[in-house]
């Protein structure tokens, strides 16, 4: 039942009206800064490759601070849409800047550590587990996984589906129906972390390696050393550069 003035008892409404005109939420000053950018280099037509103005003349042509420019360039570079070349410029590394969502960013960025700690404790239990009881076959679809990294990265890919398959197959390899579910529950998160980490300059190869390390330790049946080696690795995962970007800089 609503009272006189239409609003259902126990709502939002009805507890505080006051509450449908709250403060709008202003776009962050780089935010703007970003949406310049995107139509400046859809505008100039370029690609790939390309350099951008430096940030001191975007700042003086757009009438912002360099504040304001250096942290639209780090949105950009935390997305792996732009190469900054210390003290050789900013690059462009796609034809077109179609920056994600600032919020959307901001979000992945609260919820990555949480992913990244429960992927440690679960993984590297995987891979003790994993040089213990595996078996020929899952020894041979961790070799598989892994040239096909490896051919992913030889073709200038990330190696991302090889990385998802060596992962599965360290899974497969513990025989652990319990911990398989709780990986399949997080596989969303770990997706999104291992995209993040693979787009990280040079780590493609350098997450390859790891995975050598870890497959010799499991081939061999050291469990002690496979969890050393998947700890290693996981921890390289989470070095990346959205954990060092302030969403505040520059607003």
């Amino acid at each position: 039942m609503s009272d006189a003035r239409g609003s259902v008892p126990g709502s939002p409404a009805a507890e505080d009206p006051a509450r449908a005109l709250r403060p709008m939420a202003r776009p962050r000053l780089y935010e703007q800064v970003l949406d310049r950018l995107r139509s400046y280099v859809a505008e100039a037509r370029l690609g790939s490759g390309d350099r951008l103005p430096p940030e001191r003349e975007l700042a003086q042509r757009l009438g912002v601070s360099r504040a304001s420019v250096k942290q639209a360039i780090v949105v950009l570079e935390v997305q792996g849409l732009v190469e900054v070349r210390h003290g050789g410029g900013t690059y462009l590394r796609k034809d077109s800047l179609d920056p994600e969502p600032v919020e959307r960013l901001v979000e992945r960025r609260r919820r990555l550590p949480d992913v990244l700690e429960a992927r440690e404790a679960l993984e590297t239990k995987l891979a003790e587990l994993a040089a213990e009881r595996r078996t020929a076959p899952d020894l041979a679809a961790l070799h598989d996984a892994l040239r096909h990294m490896e051919e992913e990265i030889a073709a200038g890919g990330h190696g991302v589906e090889g990385d998802r398959l060596f992962h599965a197959a360290v899974t497969a390899a513990a025989h652990s129906s319990l911990l398989a579910e709780f990986m399949r529950a997080i596989s969303e998160q770990i997706t999104e972390s291992r995209h993040e980490s693979l787009r990280q300059p040079g780590r493609p190869a350098r997450s390859l390696a790891q995975h050598r390390a870890i497959l010799e330790a499991i081939e061999e049946r050291r469990g002690k050393a496979a969890a050393a080696a998947m700890r290693r690795h996981v921890r390289t995962v989470a070095k990346v550069r959205l954990l060092d970007w302030n969403p505040e800089d520059g607003a």
